[in-house]
């Protein structure tokens, strides 16, 4: 792959990547950290690229297989004690009133219990529709389907994701 192909991959697909990892990570840093492994892996590795599947899904797999990987690393050290806080308990409330705020973590609680408990594809489409910010086209992209099964799959997430919330 000469450099004027990876900087044409690198300028078509890094907002998708990206958007992909950030909705797998949910930590920005996290995110942009794979998107660039998933590129200098993608240059280094292209000749695994066997063309079966569009540019920007194979490289959303090697984002996936690269978080998978980073999550069982982590897992190793969970059972470290977790560093303090940068700021008290005290200082993020802003005015809002104690109630207020167990209210509004307590709802927030419900819909990421709800949406864990979402099946696939379900709970991917939802999290690259919401979280991503990925257009339907896109999400139909990476799962290999069309745009309209994008649309209706993230409408079902929707119906799922509601009626979970409301038996929580």
């Amino acid at each position: 792959m000469t450099q004027e192909q990876q900087a044409r991959m690198y300028e078509n697909c890094y907002m998708r990547v990206f958007s992909y990892a950030m909705t797998l990570a949910k930590d920005r840093s996290l995110a942009e950290e794979l998107t660039q492994e998933t590129f200098y892996r993608a240059f280094t590795k292209h000749r695994d690229f066997r063309g079966e599947s569009d540019e920007t899904t194979w490289l959303c797999a090697i984002a996936k297989n690269l978080f998978t990987d980073e999550m069982r690393r982590q897992s190793r050290f969970k059972e470290m004690p977790e560093e303090m806080p940068d700021q008290l308990p005290g200082n993020s409330m802003q005015g809002k009133s104690i109630e207020k705020t167990l209210e509004d973590k307590d709802a927030s609680l419900r819909i990421h219990m709800a949406l864990h408990e979402l099946e696939e594809p379900y709970r991917e489409v939802f999290q690259l529709r919401i979280f991503g910010e990925l257009s339907f086209k896109d999400i139909g992209t990476i799962f290999r389907k069309t745009e309209n099964w994008a649309r209706v799959t993230y409408h079902r997430a929707r119906m799922k994701l509601q009626e979970r919330i409301e038996e929580i």
